[in-house]
């Protein structure tokens, strides 16, 4: 069962999602448990994984028999291993908080959750080019339809921009795809990273344009500036609990920027090494400038949390770009750190939207929440995704400035205003939603939001303080392994058929 536990976080969530499916019409009191009961197993078997792989030895599954470069692969290393639990961690919150009466404004809501983590894990589990694309279809068919959960006009027009985008990057996506694939003979990763580096002069050119492209599909899916203005009108208008799960959503871009750039354009790639990466960088910084905007403008928590997220864009692909394995490891646990607080401040909006009646999380109407435990639960998630000690996003932040040094003068300053000015918004929001007006007046038609998957996310913080030295010892190697990939290309195409 062991050398089979590789390919089971695609498994489960497909069978699970199918016997949803299957039974649509069922009760959800049916539905719900089995949703949980497979987001549990789930986190398992990642929990699982991780295990595995935080020994360094990369794990290579052979689909099919066929040995790598010909056979499709499945490829857990500590970078795929770690964002396999961070997808399962928030999983069980999300379909918590769903199952508390939200998911009855629509149908198949359990179905699509196992769809989308089964499009999430196979990203990132892939070792080969053509699947990337192919879970990613997956991931965002399932996300096409999670976005308009519940209806309404908000999320209908919001949906037509992110479809429509998506739609484009992935005829994008399939064109580089061919290119590469007409340049080098393969589509497994591994081997298409050694043809890339002995690639005759006459091609570089075209190989370079390839790259590029899917850094530009890459860029788009992480929204980054220009292509991101997409994400803060779907996720504020999502429904809070899957506003939750896009969370990860974003992140998939930026693990392809990692893992795909990291072996095809690293260090190793000869004339192609460093392809786009200056680019990318001064990209982040516009974007971190445009999520500091959006902050200082939000109307509504919501929007507020959706414009940090482009934050946390700017700054992971910005700490990218400075091509570090310090730089690396600090973008990583920020990584980590911005999913699982943007996902419990989702979360929380959930929680005051449905207590706050007609204001729901506007700021233009004052109506406060008489509630502490709301109250510090905002506060927390506010301290963490400010980047204050002594919670997580102030080791990320602190990594993050430690690696770039005082050469990135630009960098420093940006993440420093950024941190400013999610102050100044936090401090806005809170004051409005839990201090100034009366209290306010839950309506009767208003979903309930449990707190308890709230708090399932932000102890997280702390754990990651806590635990820091695994943590980052964890961290360093897997951004070294990212720096210097051999030992996974070694790894893959050293695989037999008949197992890993």
């Amino acid at each position: 069962m062991s050398a089979h536990l590789l390919i089971l976080p695609i498994l489960l969530p497909l069978l699970a999602g199918a016997v949803l499916l299957l039974f649509s019409g069922a009760r959800l009191a049916w539905k719900r448990p089995l949703n949980l009961i497979a987001c549990v197993l789930l986190l398992g078997v990642t929990l699982a994984l991780l295990i595995k792989a935080a020994g360094g030895e990369t794990q290579v599954y052979v689909l099919g028999d066929w040995a790598p470069p010909f056979g499709i692969v499945l490829v857990l290393d500590r970078f795929s291993a770690l964002l396999l639990v961070v997808t399962a961690v928030l999983a069980v919150p999300v379909t918590l908080a769903m199952s508390a009466g939200t998911d009855r404004s629509g149908q198949n809501f359990h179905a699509l959750l196992q769809f989308q983590l089964m499009g999430l894990n196979g990203a990132f589990l892939t070792g080969d080019l053509f699947n990337l694309f192919v879970f990613f279809e997956v991931l965002l068919i399932a996300s096409y339809a999670l976005l308009v959960f519940g209806g309404g006009r908000a999320r209908v027009a919001a949906s037509m921009h992110y479809v429509f985008l998506n739609l484009v990057g992935s005829a994008v996506f399939i064109i580089a795809v061919g290119l590469l694939y007409g340049l080098t003979g393969t589509l497994n990763m591994a081997d298409m990273a050694q043809r890339l580096a002995t690639l005759p002069a006459e091609d570089v050119a075209l190989a370079r344009a390839a790259g590029l492209l899917l850094l530009l599909v890459f860029a788009m899916k992480a929204a980054l500036l220009p292509l991101g203005m997409w994400l803060p009108a779907a996720y504020a208008s999502a429904a809070a609990p899957i506003a939750a799960l896009f969370a990860i959503m974003s992140k998939v871009g930026i693990y392809a920027i990692f893992r795909v750039h990291g072996l095809l354009f690293g260090d190793h790639a000869g004339a192609l090494a460093g392809l786009g990466q200056t680019l990318i960088g001064w990209l982040a910084l516009g974007t971190l400038v445009l999520g500091v905007c959006g902050m200082l403008g939000a109307r509504s928590l919501r929007s507020l949390l959706a414009w940090q997220v482009m934050v946390s864009v700017g700054t992971l692909l910005a700490g990218w770009s400075l091509g570090t394995a310090a730089a690396w490891q600090g973008a990583l646990f920020y990584l980590v750190h911005s999913t699982w607080l943007t996902a419990a401040m989702f979360l929380v909006a959930g929680v005051v939207v449905s207590r706050r009646g007609i204001a729901e999380d506007g700021f233009m109407i004052s109506q406060r929440i008489a509630s502490p435990a709301v109250g510090l639960a905002f506060l927390a998630g506010a301290v963490a995704l400010i980047g204050l000690p002594p919670l997580s996003g102030f080791v990320g932040k602190a990594l993050l400035l430690q690696a770039a040094g005082t050469a990135e003068a630009l960098f420093w300053i940006l993440l420093l205003v950024a941190g400013l000015a999610a102050l100044l918004a936090f401090t806005r929001a809170g004051s409005t939603l839990f201090w100034r007006g009366e209290p306010a007046t839950p309506r009767s038609s208003a979903v309930p939001m449990p707190m308890a998957p709230v708090w399932m996310l932000l102890p997280l913080s702390l754990l990651l303080v806590l635990a820091g030295d695994p943590v980052l010892t964890y961290l360093e190697a897997t951004a070294e392994a990212l720096k210097t990939p051999q030992a996974l290309i070694d790894a893959v195409l050293g695989a037999r058929a008949g197992g890993s």
